[in-house]
């Protein structure tokens, strides 16, 4: 615990116990010392028994060290959920003897009857006493309408909508936006005030008219654009898809992909690095790293995690686009964009996330363009599953990027399969895999960094406008 300065210490009351909720100390900084101190008495002899004589008591002390960290408990210690049952008389019985299997058991042990116990799934997030008052309403920022509350949403939203002014359509919507929100445009109106703001502005519109749909990640790619300006740049330019074949991509306003066969090569792919024994790799020894454990978990226990600095329309204004002293290594024209991995397929290289989201014409690969133009010219209907393309489109394409990836692996790394075991069936175990590209390269560049709560930043960008 001490190692972690975001974990909380915990102390449990009964520690045989498994339902025993724990009471958390949270962690302090501070500068006191350790002392040691020692009580000496010696007693004097009494010469006469009416009168009591006091003990001579002599105290020494001595400084062990410097404390810099303090562990208090602040909470209070009534959260415990115990395994008892009570009867219709109001007798409570003990139930841990039958709940708790301290040794393997017989069958007779899970077919016996006993009373429903159900614990919590999770007890309270607060361990200190919060105050209830009844408040006001809160004042919302200018243009906030309340949720309409229906039987399916009775608690409402728990936050204001961000005000990015986004518009969402679905695969069976027949109208397609042609313009912007008046709000999105006023809202990037309103931040872009300097000129690096409006040369973003124009290379996305190029990027726009060479190509009509676009994903997030793509952009940022190739335009260098603070990602909190993008997020009000690209609802004032495209709509964005929240279904079907185009799901999760931008589309340049008036531009409806279901009218134009061509527009198959912009269609998303989900493709996910498959492990198991007969790809040549266990689930543990994956060839791309996850990007955060299970391990790492914190439960809601741990203390407050660090708030990020809130960006404000004043802080926009100030160019967030344009570089700074302190990042002088890098250019104003490279110092947010991102690697063409992130978008781009090639063979050869391994993807660098487990799971991704590529444009049909980001795969850079002859044989899956093959697959994927195998009905030009006869597109006759556009499917909410497959798009433009043929049906099964999107597994052959799957089965070949699979396909590469353990060939790859195999043929850069045979280290990797030299105490391979391989069986009757054909099973094949991976020793080790690092999950890191060989080809990466010692450049002084940022990472891309995915969006906090997601396995893939482009499967929660709608939370960014909701």
């Amino acid at each position: 615990i001490y190692a972690d300065p975001a974990k909380r210490l915990e102390l449990y009351f009964r520690p045989k116990d498994p339902y025993c909720h724990p009471v958390c100390a949270n962690r302090f900084p501070t500068s006191t010392m350790l002392l040691k101190v020692r009580r000496r008495t010696k007693k004097k002899q009494q010469l006469d028994t009416e009168e009591q004589i006091q003990p001579e008591v002599q105290f020494e002390m001595e400084i062990l060290g410097i404390v810099t960290t303090v562990y208090k408990f602040q909470g209070m210690s009534d959260f415990q959920y115990l395994a008892m049952h009570s009867g219709p008389d109001g007798k409570q019985t003990s139930m841990y003897d039958k709940v708790l299997m301290l040794k393997p058991e017989k069958e007779e042990f899970f077919n016996r009857e006993l009373p429903l116990y159900i614990p919590p799934p999770i007890f309270s997030r607060l361990d200190t006493p919060v105050d209830y008052f009844y408040r006001p309403d809160i004042q919302h920022r200018e243009g906030y309408n309340n949720p309409q509350v229906s039987g399916e949403n009775l608690i409402g939203l728990s936050r204001a909508r961000r005000p990015h002014n986004a518009i969402f359509v679905n695969f069976d919507d027949e109208e397609i936006p042609t313009k912007p929100l008046d709000a999105a445009v006023q809202t990037w109106k309103k931040v872009c005030t300097n000129p690096a703001d409006k040369k973003v502005e124009e290379e996305l519109r190029k990027l726009f008219e060479v190509r009509p749909v676009w994903s997030r990640n793509a952009v940022k790619a190739n335009i260098s654009v603070h990602p909190d300006k993008l997020k009000l740049l690209l609802p004032y330019l495209a709509y964005y898809m929240l279904t079907g074949p185009w799901r999760s991509l931008w589309v340049r306003f008036g531009y409806d992909p279901r009218k134009h066969p061509e527009a198959k090569i912009y269609q998303v792919l989900d493709f996910r690095i498959r492990c198991g024994m007969k790809y040549g790799y266990a689930p543990n020894d994956m060839p791309v790293k996850a990007k955060r454990s299970t391990y790492n978990y914190s439960l809601p226990i741990t203390v407050k995690k660090q708030v990020s600095h809130t960006v404000s329309v004043h802080d926009l204004k100030q160019g967030l686009g344009t570089s700074s002293s302190s990042s002088a290594k890098k250019s104003a024209s490279s110092r947010y964009k991102l690697k063409e991995s992130i978008y781009i397929f090639r063979e050869g290289a391994l993807p660098p996330y487990r799971q991704m989201f590529y444009q049909l014409c980001d795969l850079n690969v002859e044989s899956l363009q093959k697959i994927i133009h195998r009905n030009d010219g006869t597109e006759s209907v556009c499917t909410e599953r497959d798009g433009w393309c043929l049906p099964k489109t999107s597994d052959d394409l799957r089965d070949s990027m699979s396909l590469m990836i353990k060939q790859m692996i195999r043929s850069t790394r045979p280290a990797l399969f030299s105490n391979t075991t391989s069986s009757e069936d054909g099973k094949e175990q991976l020793a080790y895999e690092s999950g890191e590209d060989e080809d990466d390269e010692e450049e002084e560049e940022e990472d891309f960094k995915p969006s906090d709560g997601s396995e893939n930043e482009m499967e929660t960008e709608i939370l960014d406008y909701v």
